[in-house]
């Protein structure tokens, strides 16, 4: 779907494909069908903005064979999707049965991400819609904390010298903009925006910036209003926004509480778990430690890396920090000028939620339909065209 804003940028919502469970080219294209135009109808729109997920096999076969890169551009276009952005975060294996700390490798210390990357931009370069001149592609924020010394802090960013240069070839060749937006996250090397500024100040703004998401924003409790002008008065742009809710026990103690939390600990995913107590934030990696003892329970509220539906409240009485996304969204589009002009719901947990729903297309689109209010309610207006 896509948005005016009220100082003539067209900002792109979408949903992230990563979310779907498909690593090779035939994959991709039969969730097109079975997942994403049927969202597209339950929002009754003619567009749809879909943030494709591609691993490593699939990118390898687009970025080597121009038929298949030109059959999945045809199934997006006959499907009424768009993609303006690419997910290139998890590399490979983001549904085996244990995903946690697999989904950092790559680390940008490694040749293997700068490749992926680079391919990343070329796909999506040849993916976007005729009349779109730029895209975003998000990645992760260089590594896990540890190991992290600094030989390959160095060898990072000199990867980042050779990503800035790769992408102004790109754009020289095809007339095409991307820029990639490296994602804070918690426990790793770059885990929020103060960190953002320290490791990554000084790149080019017209390739490299920030992809902010919500929920990872909460996580770290940073406030949205302090982080975004942090962002900005580093010249660091947000190219991409991935609108996401963070899980919020308000009384970790609460017996309820945490027997809702014990039903969210599962074996996929990483589960970082974060309090505030004192004005400092404490962490653990993962929400199995947290219920063990490894987080004070009783100073305030735990933050969990487990995205949320948009719109849907979790097991009471837990809550989601849908609050702290509105502060975001905001932040970035609610002034005279749109801060940012790719939103992508990345609410990729569906399948490990305690009650998987029946309808997923119905999930997504509703998460849609509620990011489309907010946007609505910020004073864009929904492009029909």
């Amino acid at each position: 779907m896509r948005f005016l804003h009220p100082d003539g940028t067209t900002v792109h919502l979408g949903y992230c494909s990563n979310v779907h469970q498909a690593e090779d080219l035939q994959g991709v294209i039969a969730q097109l069908a079975e997942y994403a135009e049927p969202v597209r109808e339950s929002l009754g729109v003619d567009r749809l903005g879909i943030g494709l997920w591609l691993a490593r096999p699939v990118v390898t076969e687009l970025a080597d064979d121009e038929a298949a890169l030109g059959r999945l551009k045809s199934e997006l276009r006959a499907r009424g999707l768009e993609t303006v952005t690419l997910n290139a975060f998890p590399y490979a294996g983001f549904h085996r049965e244990v995903v946690k700390k697999d989904v950092y490798l790559p680390d940008w210390a490694d040749e293997a991400r700068l490749k992926y990357t680079l391919d990343c931009a070329r796909v999506l370069a040849a993916l976007l819609p005729d009349d779109v001149g730029h895209g975003s592609v998000s990645t992760l924020p260089l590594a896990w904390r540890t190991p992290w010394p600094p030989g390959c802090a160095e060898e990072a960013r000199h990867a980042l010298e050779r990503l800035t240069t790769g992408l102004a070839a790109l754009e020289a060749w095809t007339g095409r903009r991307i820029r990639v937006g490296f994602e804070p996250e918690p426990g790793c090397v770059v885990e929020t925006t103060t960190q953002a500024v320290r490791e990554l100040g000084g790149l080019d703004p017209d390739r490299l910036g920030i992809c902010l998401d919500a929920c990872h924003l909460a996580v770290q409790f940073e406030q949205p209003g302090e982080a975004l002008r942090r962002l900005a008065e580093a010249g660091m742009p947000v190219v991409k926004l991935q609108a996401s809710c963070a899980v919020e026990a308000a009384d970790p103690a609460d017996p309820a509480a945490r027997a809702a939390l014990h039903r969210l600990a599962e074996p996929r995913f990483l589960h970082q778990t974060r309090t505030a107590a004192d004005g400092e934030v404490l962490g653990v990696d993962d929400l199995p430690d947290a219920l063990d003892g490894g987080l004070p329970d009783g100073g305030g509220p735990w933050r969990v890396h487990f995205h949320a539906p948009l719109h849907t409240r979790p097991e009471p009485p837990l809550r989601t920090t849908a609050g702290q996304l509105d502060q975001v969204l905001t932040g970035l589009l609610g002034g005279a000028s749109a801060d940012c002009d790719h939103i992508e719901v990345e609410t990729y947990t569906w399948s490990v939620l305690p009650e998987p729903p029946a309808d997923l297309p119905g999930g997504i689109a509703a998460e849609l339909a509620w990011a489309r209010d907010r946007l609505t309610g910020l004073g864009l207006k929904e492009d029909p065209s």
